[in-house]
Formats: C-alpha cells, sequence, structure tokens
C-alpha cells in the first residue's frame, strides 16, 4: 500500500551558479549596463553556457538600442567579469570565465526591429506594451510571524527554497566552506494545516557541486564524504538559513540524491539558457503567464507588469483586503492599456473580487510608461534580481526590489475606493 501523504506544497530555487541562473545573471548584467549609457535603452538578450572538456563557451544574443555604444568587446567584458564573480574561475570545476584560451565568448547582438520599437515608443498616453502576452502577480501572509521574514508576504515553501539558495552563494563568495562550488539547487516541502496554514518544513532537497578531492579526506571512501557532506549543508546551510520555528525534530533532509556531484558541474554538465527557471523566479508553482525577465528592459511588460502585478497583490494582503491575493493581468503590444484583469482572493477578500478588480484599476496605473515610471524601473537595478528570486526580496536604497516596498498611501486608496 502506499504512502498516505499530509497536504504539502513545495518549491524550488537555484544558486546563481546554475548554469540557466549564470546565463540570467550575465543578461540582466548587460541590461544594467545598457541602462547605465541610457535609461530608454531597448534591451532584449539572451544568453546561453556550455562547456566542455577542452573549452567553456558563452553565447551573447538579442536585440539591443541605445543612445549611445556598447561594442562587443565591452558585451564579452560583462559576461566574463559577470561569470567570474559568480565563481567561475577555474576550468576544471565547469568553467574558467577569465581565461579566453579555455572560455570562448561569442557576440550576436543586433538593433531592436523597427516594426518592434514604432509601438513601443512614446509618451504616457501612447507607449504601447512591448509585446502581447500574461503576467501574474500574487501575495500572501504565509511568511508574516517569523522572524527576519515580516512583510515579505510571500509563500512559505519558495521563500525557505530561495534562502538556502542564496546562502549557498553566500559560502561561494566568502570561501567558508572551500568545497563548495557554484553550482546547486534546493527544494523545500512544507506541510498545510486543514484549513490551509503552513505547518512545518517536511522536507529539504539540496544538490550542490562540491570539490572532486573532498573524497581524499576519507581515504577515497565515497560514502563517507556523502555523509559528511550532508552534515556540513545541514549544519551551515539547511538550518542556517530556515527559521528555526519551521524545522521540526524529524524533518527529512536529501543531499546530492543520486550520490556525488563533484567536479566539473556547472555549465560543463550542463547547458545554461536565459529564461530557462520562470517558476524559480517568481512564486514555486503556478502563477505564471510563461514569459521570462531576465535580460529584458521595463519596456517589455514579461518583466514590468509582473513585478507592477505582484506590488498591487502585496498592497492588498497588506491593506488587510485579503489573506491571499493573485492578480492576473493581460496586454497586446503597441496597446498602452491593459486588454484584462482579474483578481482571485481565494475566498479570503473581504469584498468582492470584482470589487476588488475595480478598487485595484483605480489605485494603480497599469500604463507602461507609468508602470515603469511608479516603480523607477529605468535604472540598473537588475542583476540582483537574476538569482535568489524576484519577489519576497528586501527593497534598497539603490533601488533595488522597488516592487517590494508598501506605500501607506496605496493602501489608503485601496480602502477608501471601496
Amino acid at each position: 500500500m502506499a504512502e498516505r501523504l499530509a497536504p504539502a506544497k513545495s518549491a524550488e530555487s537555484v544558486t546563481a551558479g546554475h548554469p540557466d541562473k549564470l546565463c540570467d545573471s550575465i543578461s540582466d548584467a548587460i541590461l544594467d549596463a545598457c541602462l547605465m549609457i541610457d535609461p530608454n535603452a531597448r534591451v532584449a538578450v539572451e544568453t546561453l553556457v556550455k562547456g566542455t572538456e577542452e573549452k567553456a563557451f558563452i553565447v551573447l544574443a538579442g536585440e539591443v538600442t541605445l543612445a549611445g555604444e556598447i561594442n562587443d568587446e565591452e558585451y564579452e567584458s560583462i559576461a566574463r567579469k559577470t561569470a567570474s564573480e559568480i565563481g567561475y574561475t577555474d576550468h576544471s570545476i565547469g568553467m574558467d570565465a577569465t581565461n579566453p584560451e579555455t572560455c570562448e565568448v561569442t557576440v550576436l547582438i543586433t538593433t531592436q526591429s523597427q516594426f518592434i520599437s514604432q509601438g513601443v515608443d512614446g509618451d504616457m498616453e501612447s507607449q504601447g506594451a512591448g509585446d502581447q502576452g500574461v503576467m501574474f502577480g500574487f501575495a500572501c501572509k504565509e511568511t508574516e510571524g517569523t522572524p527576519g521574514m515580516e512583510g515579505r508576504l510571500f509563500p512559505l515553501p519558495a521563500a525557505l527554497a530561495q534562502r538556502i539558495c542564496r546562502r549557498l552563494d553566500a559560502i561561494v563568495a566568502s570561501g567558508e566552506i572551500p568545497w563548495v562550488r557554484p553550482d546547486g539547487k534546493s527544494q523545500v516541502t512544507v506541510e498545510y494545516d486543514s484549513e490551509g496554514n503552513p505547518n512545518h518544513v517536511q522536507t529539504v532537497v539540496v544538490a550542490v557541486q562540491h570539490d572532486d578531492a573532498l573524497k581524499n579526506q576519507f581515504g577515497g571512501d565515497v560514502e563517507a564524504e556523502q555523509e559528511f557532506v550532508k552534515d556540513q549543508i545541514r549544519k551551515h546551510v539547511v538550518e542556517h538559513a530556515v527559521p528555526p520555528n519551521w524545522l521540526s525534530s524529524d524533518y527529512k533532509l536529501i543531499v546530492n540524491g543520486t550520490g556525488r556531484f563533484a567536479d566539473p558541474g556547472g555549465p560543463y554538465s550542463d547547458a545554461g539558457l536565459t529564461g530557462r527557471k520562470i517558476i524559480v523566479d517568481t512564486y514555486g508553482g503556478g502563477m505564471h503567464g510563461g514569459g521570462a525577465f531576465s535580460g529584458k528592459d521595463p519596456s517589455k511588460v514579461d518583466r514590468t507588469a509582473a513585478y507592477h502585478a505582484r506590488w498591487a497583490a502585496k498592497h492588498v494582503v497588506a491593506a488587510g483586503l485579503a489573506n491571499r491575493c493573485e492578480i492576473q493581468v493581460s496586454y497586446a503590444i503597441g496597446v498602452p492599456r491593459p486588454i484584462s484583469l482579474l483578481v482571485n482572493t481565494f475566498g479570503t477578500g473581504t469584498i468582492s473580487d470584482e470589487e476588488l478588480s475595480h478598487s485595484i484599476l483605480e489605485t494603480f496605473d497599469w500604463r507602461p510608461a507609468a508602470m515603469i515610471r511608479d516603480l523607477q524601473l529605468k535604472r540598473p537595478i537588475y542583476r540582483r534580481t537574476a538569482a535568489g528570486g524576484h519577489f519576497g526580496r528586501s527593497p534598497t536604497a539603490e533601488g533595488h526590489f522597488s516592487w517590494e516596498r508598501i506605500h501607506d498611501d496605496r493602501i489608503e486608496a485601496l480602502k477608501k475606493s471601496q
């Protein structure tokens, strides 16, 4: 008889050194460089990485239009610098981005098609959406009441999975555990009670690339090495990142479930592409229209409307109008105003979803130029979003994650529009 599973939700995250996230970081680093030259730059850049025994490859492809110039050598320099900062400075681990002999960069970046740009340039009223599509925003109260997580208004499994990966990234950056490599993943499963509230963490899954020579500390005993890795990840990663109130004494931990995850990893073991981790970027499951974020300037509603929808949903929950709020919004290319907007509070709203939809449309301006203005998106703030999640993060004084900031005037406007 199959084991009966308790009601639970899972979410995953990946580290900055995961090949797909490496690509997101490079694409967003190029975007930031373009916005530093021209805040009105139009950017759509994709990155591909792949390592082989002899050489690793970075391919940059896309379209850029700006009042200024970045040449191919500068694009290449940005890509190499970003990959090396993430930790790829040794060919034996998967890539040495600093060495042109073992890492080749190909640049295939042209200017944006005039048929696209003619529809997305203009003033507040005339600037249309950069593409058609459906975007989602979401907020909930699952993280409230946990020290260090107040105000996040974010799904708990995704929040915890992100914290684990950000902890792994911090370890790589600091060298605190020298055998930990940049490539890694996490997954957190949280059990829920009969009323749909999170109860405790049931299972944590972590994959972390490590130094191939680590086994030598145990006389070549791979099983002893694996037990050591699991113990260190439990102590220095999982139980460091996950608040203790969510961890029961019998939670299950799986580390490198298929066995060793030794060098080489990263781009050598798995090709990477920009935009292949869209659920990791958002809420951990569902609630996504399919458009990726990284490498796209704010004229692209794939990115900006998703940020704006998160901003609006977070205000709804912060205002006490619902415990959970999902907003779906859609656009047509070249058209300034959304085609549709739908709110779902899953039965937790203090007013009907229809009334709340009208309140949100009155309180927030959904035109692309207005969203860009209100969230101050024409700034080089995107490289930081590329790893660790685009939502549920702390806004900074420099303008990062402005869509996470709560404004009292918006809360009051939402309440008055009822």
